[in-house]
């Protein structure tokens, strides 16, 4: 199965966001490219937020070029078989952090939002992954930092997306 094929999948059977996911199919009905990079009218990424419930706590990145707290995440690529799979090599790429597990249940939310040119639109797919016990992060060259939240000071740090994926990923836990 194609990643395309996949993420099509994946849209159909997410249950929340009625609209908002038709917009995601609707794109990529549009734009069989929708899932790369290349595709400058908009593509699909995927993320994670990375958490640790056993210690109340997220894991944001300062994100290098938007200089803003976000969660894991990023361009799908071609050795990625799933949405699932690159939302999981994304977490892992940029906490440093080996042994992270997805959170059972598929994505937690969609969060389609503009970005600079020559693209237009990220159509985010996001997902959270579970911190294994004692989990030490490393800093990849796409942070200008990478720090531990714990729940209470996200909103201090991190725009609406974050708290709503933040809130999402705790009410399925």
């Amino acid at each position: 199965m194609s990643l395309y094929d996949d993420a099509v999948l994946v849209l159909k059977s997410y249950e929340d966001q009625p609209d908002l996911r038709q917009a995601y199919l609707d794109h990529l009905a549009a734009h069989p490219d929708g899932v790369w990079k290349s595709c400058h009218a908009g593509h699909v990424t995927a993320s994670a937020l990375v958490i640790d419930p056993e210690q109340g706590r997220v894991l944001l990145t300062l994100h290098k070029k938007l200089r803003m707290w976000l969660q894991m995440g990023g361009h799908c690529e071609p050795e990625d078989a799933s949405l699932e799979a690159a939302a999981l090599r994304e977490a892992t790429e940029e906490s440093g952090i080996t042994g992270l597990t997805l959170l059972p249940g598929g994505p937690v939310r969609l969060d389609r939002h503009p970005i600079p040119p020559p693209c237009h639109c990220h159509y985010d797919v996001q997902y959270a992954v579970l911190a294994p016990p004692g989990a030490v992060q490393e800093i990849s060259d796409e942070s200008l930092d990478l720090r531990w939240f714990p729940y209470d000071e996200v909103a201090a740090v991190a725009d609406g997306s974050v708290l709503r994926l933040l809130e999402a990923t705790r009410a399925r836990l």
